[in-house]
């Protein structure tokens, strides 16, 4: 089954990372910016790191017949240090209109500080300046129920949000009935030990519906998985779903939200191919 991993941090990953991806149906990688395991120090190191993700990466993947998006963002891990976030802030826009970038991502809170909140604020309006998707993230486990409280806040006090623009990530049974209220999209991140397994996920989707909800695996350099959706593709097919819920998901959800962004384009042939597998009879 076809699919899109809205979540890869693939400059973390080796390229046989990419090949495993092509070999399991991925289609397209979309990659947030991200923290990369240390506190960069300065501005023009962050500026190296998004060329990385618009000039290297989509070369890395396209030799794997996989298309490439990336996010623009401060991430939330190194956003408490107010200095720096201003000056890579003032960067960002320049790479806004570069044919991969859909939008500011990830961004949100670590250590729920004031420092954090004035920057995922300051990139919430950026995103609303330059009319980009806006792709969250929350909190790791004790602090998630409160973070992502005081995410779905601060959206709610920025004049102009779309709600359907915002994909609140890392969703959990505690969370995801918040997001969905509010009118943003849901990422159920499939991640060991931070995040939710396969059969959580699949959970999730029992008991909450499919609509506004995607899944990804957020491979990074770290305990991770770059092919957890096919891992939840077997896990929705073994409680036997119907591939065209599975389908929906793993496919056609992230193709709604990415596609709000005009460069957000699936290849044709992809596409098509990605129908015919799904009205295809099943095989079980």
């Amino acid at each position: 089954m076809k699919y899109i991993d809205h979540h890869a941090h693939m400059v973390s990953r080796t390229t046989d990372d990419y090949q495993q991806l092509a070999l399991t149906g991925c289609v397209a990688v979309t990659e947030p910016a991200f923290w990369a395991g240390w506190d960069r120090s300065t501005a023009e190191g962050m500026e190296d790191y998004f060329r990385q993700l618009t000039e290297f990466e989509p070369q890395r993947a396209g030799q794997y017949h996989i298309q490439h998006y990336t996010w623009m963002a401060m991430n939330p891990k190194e956003s408490d240090d107010r200095e720096l976030s201003r000056e890579v802030l003032g960067r960002i826009p320049k790479f806004l209109d570069r044919p991969t970038v859909l939008g500011i991502g990830e961004i949100g809170l670590n250590r729920i500080t004031r420092n954090e909140i004035d920057t995922y604020t300051e990139q919430v309006e950026l995103a609303l300046k330059y009319r980009q998707l806006i792709l969250i993230h929350t909190p790791h486990l004790e602090d998630k129920l409160k973070g992502t409280k005081i995410s779905v806040d601060v959206l709610g006090n920025v004049p102009g949000i779309d709600p359907g623009r915002v994909m609140v990530d890392h969703a959990e049974e505690h969370t995801v009935q918040m997001i969905l209220d509010g009118g943003y999209w849901a990422g159920l991140t499939l991640y060991p030990q931070t995040k939710v397994s396969a059969a959580r996920a699949a959970d999730i989707i029992e008991r909450f519906g499919a609509e506004r909800m995607c899944v990804a695996g957020a491979c990074d350099w770290g305990p991770s998985d770059p092919i957890a959706v096919p891992r939840f593709i077997m896990e929705m097919r073994r409680r036997r779903h119907p591939d065209e819920l599975i389908h929906r998901v793993v496919f056609e959800n992230p193709v709604r939200f990415l596609s709000q962004s005009p460069k957000f384009r699936i290849r044709p042939a992809a596409a098509a191919e990605s129908v015919r597998e799904t009205a295809a009879p099943s095989a079980r």
